[in-house]
């Protein structure tokens, strides 16, 4: 069987480290906490002022201290996925390993008899 000839990575093509992608995700998540901040203030402020429409603006604020949080946590805690050669490899090697036979027999694997007289 041929082996596949080494490709070189581009740099185009390498994933962004582990830095970069906890600092974004970082980020991101500050950004929707200041939006919660935000959600609970205006919701403050609303009942505060008797503002027309209450019905309708209490609970769109509600929603907003509600949901963000919970979704600022779930991208927060995401990563991209893995990428798809190394698991592919890591499967291939597991198969090949349970392919291979386990012994040998004398014919398979012939071995040299070295005889000692006394």
């Amino acid at each position: 069987m041929k082996r596949p000839a080494y490709q070189p990575i581009l740099i185009t093509d390498a994933s962004r480290s582990q830095g970069d992608q906890l600092t974004s995700r970082q980020r991101r998540y500050v950004v929707m906490m200041i939006f919660r901040v935000a959600c609970v203030v205006a919701g403050a402020v609303l009942v505060g002022v008797e503002a027309p429409l209450l019905w309708l603006w209490l609970p769109l604020c509600g929603v907003g201290m509600v949901l963000v949080p919970w979704l600022a946590v779930l991208l927060a805690n995401d990563r991209p996925p893995k990428e798809q050669h190394r698991l592919a490899n890591r499967f291939q090697r597991r198969a090949r390993e349970e392919a291979a036979p386990r012994t040998l027999t004398a014919e398979e694997h012939p071995h040299k008899i070295i005889e000692v007289e006394p």
